[in-house]
C-alpha cells in the first residue's frame, strides 16, 4: 500500500524538491505551503508521515505539532528548519516532533529517514487481544503489545508518538538494564544526534507522563544519577 507524505514548506522550491525525491521511490506526496493549510491537510487526509518546516507563514510549525498532538494524532514528524539552534531542537522535540532536520539537507538523506521512520513506525492492524501472542509486556497496571503500537494504563489506551514507543520498548527489552544515554541516542535515534543527550531527557519525561501514575515518583522508569535509565518491574505493584 502506497504510503503518503505531507510536506509542509513555504519555500516552494524545497517543497518541490522534496517532492520529486519522494515520488521517485515511491510515496505520494500532498503539499502544504503555511501552516494553517498544512494543519488542515494533516488532519483531513491523515497521512503516514510529515515533513514539517518550523518557520510558516499562518502557524509556525511548532504550533502545527503542538495542535496536532492536542487532538491526538501520532503521525510521525519530522521537523525541518534553517536555524542550528539547539533550543528550537529541543522545544520541537517537547511538543512532539520525531525527528529533526537543519537546513540545508541532502534530499537523499530526507528519504534515507522517511524510509527508517514508516519501517519502524507503521502500526499493525489492531487485532483481538490474544493470550499467546508473542512478545506483550505486562507489569501490574501497565501492558504493552509491540506487535499492535498499543499500551493500557489500568486498561486505560495511552497515546504514543512513534519515537516515544520505540523508546518505551528498547527500554522493556533491556529490563533491569542501566543504559546510558548515549546507548539510547545510538539505538533509538539511530543516526547522528552525538551530544544531544537531552532529547533523550524529554523523551523519558514525556514516557512518565504516560506510563507512570506518579511521574515524579516513577516505579518504571528509573534514573541512574549520571548514568542514565533503567526499566525496572516494581516490587509491589
Amino acid at each position: 500500500m502506497t504510503k503518503t507524505v505531507l510536506v509542509v514548506e513555504d519555500e516552494v522550491s524545497i517543497a518541490t524538491l522534496l517532492q520529486y525525491n519522494l515520488e521517485r521511490v515511491g510515496y505520494e506526496v500532498l503539499l502544504a505551503h503555511d501552516g494553517k493549510v498544512g494543519l488542515e491537510t494533516a488532519l483531513e487526509h491523515a497521512p503516514d508521515l510529515i515533513i514539517l518546516d518550523l518557520m510558516l507563514p499562518t502557524m509556525d510549525g511548532m504550533e502545527v505539532c503542538k495542535e496536532l498532538r492536542s487532538q491526538k494524532s501520532n503521525i510521525p514528524i519530522i521537523m525541518l528548519t534553517a536555524r542550528d539552534d539547539e533550543f528550537d531542537k529541543v522545544l520541537g522535540l517537547e511538543l512532539g516532533a520525531d525527528d529533526y532536520m537543519t537546513k540545508p539537507f541532502s534530499p537523499r538523506e530526507v528519504v534515507a529517514r522517511v524510509k527508517a521512520v514508516l519501517r519502524r513506525f507503521t502500526q499493525a492492524p489492531v487485532q483481538e487481544q490474544d493470550d499467546n501472542e508473542k512478545s506483550v509486556y505486562h507489569y501490574g497496571k501497565l501492558q504493552v503489545f509491540p506487535e499492535r503500537f498499543e499500551a493500557f494504563l489500568d486498561d486505560v489506551p495511552l497515546e504514543f508518538t512513534p519515537k516515544e514507543f520505540e523508546l518505551l520498548i528498547h527500554l522493556l527489552e533491556n529490563k533491569n538494564r542501566v543504559l546510558t544515554r548515549d546507548q539510547l541516542l545510538s539505538a533509538v535515534w539511530n543516526y547522528d544526534f552525538a551530544g544531544d543527550t537531552r532529547i533523550v531527557d524529554v523523551h523519558i519525561s514525556h514516557l512518565r507522563d504516560k506510563i507512570e501514575e506518579n511521574s515524579r515518583k516513577p516505579k518504571f522508569i528509573k534514573t541512574i544519577r549520571g548514568i542514565g535509565y533503567k526499566f525496572e518491574e516494581p516490587k509491589s505493584i
